[in-house]
Order: structure tokens, then C-alpha cells, then sequence
């Protein structure tokens, strides 16, 4: 599909980039982080920088009878938003950040990133469970449920999103919450890239601040991932509330050595809490441990710093994650994935999930969890080693997939493998949203295999990996 000719008269301040400008190349992929960036190409971008940017751009497409999608921070390991023949709406220079004191409650754009959004809710004695990595857009996030800070006691970041303030796909403003626009909140609470409209304002619950972060560690030998990880699976199910537990397989500082990382972080208000928290851990975790620390003082901007160096920039990245069964023999499941890691950026990472995947959940889309969330983050530089190490995530997940119940939509990517993403009943009823709010399928949606899924959306089924 080709601009159209003449192009369709516009304000002249309207920041819109046809394929074949100038500048059109840094707008289709500039944002893009995983520099294993597509071959996929819009009929234009739209660098929105107000609200009326995006209805504009809405209209456009339904004037031109082409699809739109849209990017918030752009950390989409299968980078959703670059789709073919699309005007793609990037709101990387859509800014809007407030917090009201006597609420509690931030108005947030769906570009500000965890780090923007802490550091001013900081100022106030607030928090907001944000995206881990420091530079995920709250859109994306919070679209997909939001695997946020100590997920596993405070619930989904989605949990605290009370309203939107949406653009439907006829280029409608609306707003939505547990009043008014009903399925829109439904959906957007757990749709991820499959909601059938564009998110401009997010408002968000947040929570008091915590004076008092304390992390231990306990690092271990390949050879002893059984020992440790058979420890913390057991140990982290009624753990305390407060404390976020995980298990990470890595090559710290890039050095020559496998280590099974058992990680601690605890919210509290007071060195004595936060040691009543980690002494359990540290009066129990099995000898023979190689390296490790005990209530070391740390932060929410210190442990944005640990993961951006985690996830560098400038990186090819495949991904892939499961919802583990809970009748499974998890430590056995996760071996493989735990000890042949790829390459020396690459790392493995369970995450302790319950409490909160043991209680209902809100009346929303996001539906699917268990107890173990395990996810693979392979991490290379050079577009020859592509194979190899998208192999090596194919190999694990052939094995793994077998014993999970779903996978969570953030670290998914349907062109490869699709599963179920949605609890049977919210998955049906998501797609019926979509259907009845987008039958044309104007919003781009879910990018499967041949990116032709439309109003239908995703089966929400296991589709085993050959």
C-alpha cells in the first residue's frame, strides 16, 4: 500500500511521517528496543504530542481504510507496533504525568516509564508497582496485566488501574471505568496489544512509599540448581507479604562461571522488619552457596540501574515465557532452561507468583497464572547468531510448554508459539469485545504468524511448538 496521492489535507503542524520521507526509517523503528527489528512497514507514523493527535490519526485511517497501531514505550520484544501498511501512532513524545494528594491517584500517559512515574510519586510518599526494566512504557504494561514490583503479594499492576480514557476505532473519545464503558475496562485490564482501542490516559491507584528496601542473595554453582531452587520454590509460597522472591540464571559481570542467583527484596519501614523478613531465608537457604549478601540497603532506582544493565540497549533479544503447573515437578521442568543458557547476556528467571495466583482476581481480562512463572531472555549482538540462539529458546519451550497451563502476553511472541493467554471464559469474552468494538479490525491487534487474526483475535488455545 503506497501514500495516497494527493495526500489527504492535514493541519500543518500535524507530525505525521509517509513512508519513503525523510525521517520515515527512524520513525518506523528509532523506539524499537530489541534491535532484531522487523521487516514490516507502515503506510506512515504519527509522532503524537497531544491527545488530538491520536483521534486525528484515527480518523485518517478510517478515511483511508487502513489499520493503525500503536507504540508506548516501544519495549515490545516482538515489536507489535511496526506493522505493514499501517499508520503506526507512537506516543514517545506524549507526555502527561500528574499525582493528586488527596486521592492518591496519577494520571499517566501511556509513554511514561516505571522510573518517570516513581520518581515523581517519590516526591510524595507513593510508589506504583511499575515495569521491572526501567524504560517499559506504562501502556504496554499495564495493558497486559503488569507483572510489576512484588507482584506476587500486591497483585497485577492492572489491579490498580481504576479508569482510561480511551480513542475507540472510529475515532471516538470515551471514557472508561467499572461505571461506564464497561467491557472497554474489561479489556483493558489484561487485552494487551489486543485491545480494540487506543489508551491515552491511564488513571492509576498508588501505594505508600517504603522507607526501608533490604535484598539479600544467594548465589550457587550450576551443579547445585536443584539444591537451591528445589529450596526457594518451597520457601517462597507463604513467604512474607512484603518481600519479592526470584531465581536467576546467569554469567554475572559477563565472567566464565554459570550461578543460580536467589534474590530477595524486601518493602519495609524499618531495618527491624526488613531483617524479620530475610532472616527466614537466611537461617534456611542450603550451604555450599558461592557468593551472596544479607540486608544490603538498596532502592527502587538502585534495582531500576541492576535491570537496565540486565536488559542492555543495543541487543538482539528472543523471548519466551511459561505459566508452570502447579502439579508439576517445576525444579525438574526448569532445569534445562536454568543450566545451557546460550550466551553469557542471556538469563533465566523464575518468579515466585503466590500468594496472588491462589485468589480471584478482579473482573478483568487478565485470567491466566499459576504459581511459577518462568521466562527466558536471550540476549546477543549479531544478526549471525540469530538462529542459534532463537533454536535454543524453541528448544527449551518444546519441553516446557507441555507442563504449563498458559504464558503471560509480556514476554510472548504469537508469530512463534501461541497458547493460552486468557482464562477460557475472559478469553471468549475479550474476543467478543473486540469484535463488537472493532469488527473491522481497524486496530491492528494481536500480530500472529501471517498477521491476519483481525477482529477474531487469538484461539486461546496451546498450539505446540514442532
Amino acid at each position: 500500500m503506497s501514500p495516497p496521492s494527493p495526500l489527504p489535507t492535514l493541519p500543518p503542524s500535524f507530525p505525521i511521517h509517509w513512508r519513503g520521507d525523510l525521517y520515515y526509517e527512524h520513525a518506523r523503528i528509532g523506539r524499537v528496543f530489541n534491535h532484531r527489528r522487523p521487516d514490516r512497514y507502515p503506510l506512515a507514523v504519527v509522532e503524537a504530542k497531544h491527545e488530538e493527535h491520536i483521534v486525528e490519526a484515527v480518523k485518517l485511517a478510517n478515511k483511508l481504510e487502513c489499520r493503525v497501531s500503536v507504540r508506548s514505550g516501544g519495549h515490545s520484544w516482538a515489536a507489535w507496533s511496526v506493522r505493514d501498511d499501517a499508520i503506526l501512532i507512537d506516543l514517545g513524545k506524549y507526555y502527561e504525568l500528574s499525582y493528586d494528594a488527596e486521592t492518591h491517584v496519577a494520571k499517566v500517559s501511556p509513554s511514561i516509564t516505571g522510573r518517570m512515574l516513581n520518581t515523581l510519586l517519590g516526591h510524595h510518599g507513593r510508589l506504583f508497582p511499575g515495569g521491572h526494566c526501567p524504560d517499559v512504557g506504562v501502556g504496554g504494561f499495564a495493558l497486559q496485566g503488569g507483572m510489576g514490583w512484588n507482584c506476587k503479594n500486591w497483585g497485577w499492576a492492572c489491579e490498580r488501574v481504576l479508569g482510561v480514557d480511551v480513542v475507540t476505532a472510529n475515532g471516538e473519545l470515551v471514557h472508561c471505568d467499572k461505571y461506564e464503558n464497561t467491557d472497554l475496562y474489561f479489556a483493558a485490564r489484561g487485552a494487551g496489544p489486543g485491545f480494540p482501542g487506543i489508551v491515552t490516559r491511564f488513571y492509576l491507584q498508588t501505594l505508600p512509599v517504603f522507607s526501608c528496601m533490604r535484598s539479600a542473595a544467594y548465589f550457587y554453582k550450576k551443579e547445585d540448581y536443584r539444591k537451591a531452587v528445589s529450596w526457594i520454590t518451597k520457601l517462597a509460597e507463604d513467604y512474607d507479604q512484603d518481600t519479592e522472591i526470584v531465581a536467576v540464571s546467569s554469567f554475572p559481570g559477563g565472567g566464565d562461571e554459570l550461578r543460580v542467583m536467589v534474590l530477595l527484596v524486601t518493602f519495609k519501614n524499618s531495618e527491624e522488619e526488613a531483617r524479620k523478613a530475610l532472616q527466614v531465608a537466611e537461617d534456611s537457604h542450603p550451604t555450599g552457596n558461592v557468593d551472596g549478601w544479607f540486608m544490603k540497603p538498596t532502592s527502587l532506582q538502585s534495582e531500576y540501574d541492576d535491570q537496565a544493565a540486565a536488559n542492555p540497549e543495543g541487543h538482539r533479544y528472543c523471548v519466551d515465557n511459561a505459566y508452570i503447573d502447579n502439579d508439576a515437578n517445576v525444579v525438574s521442568v526448569m532445569e534445562k532452561a536454568f543450566t545451557t543458557l546460550p550466551t553469557k547476556k542471556s538469563f533465566t528467571l523464575w518468579y515466585s507468583m503466590a500468594p496472588c495466583s491462589r485468589r480471584p482476581l478482579p473482573d478483568m481480562a487478565l485470567s491466566m497464572q499459576s504459581d511459577h512463572y518462568l521466562a527466558l531472555y536471550t540476549v546477543w549482538e549479531h544478526k549471525h547468531d540469530d538462529a542459534g540462539n532463537r533454536g535454543w529458546v524453541q528448544n527449551i519451550m518444546q519441553d516446557v510448554e507441555k507442563q504449563s497451563v498458559g504464558a503471560y502476553l509480556g514476554d510472548s511472541d504469537f508469530q512463534v508459539r501461541q497458547t493460552r493467554f486468557w482464562g477460557q471464559e475472559q478469553g471468549q469474552r475479550l474476543m467478543k469485545i473486540r469484535k463488537e468494538r472493532d469488527p473491522q479490525g481497524r486496530i491492528c491487534g494481536f500480530l500472529d504468524a501471517r498477521d491476519n487474526s483481525g477482529a477474531d483475535g487469538l484461539p486461546n488455545e496451546h498450539h505446540w511448538l514442532q
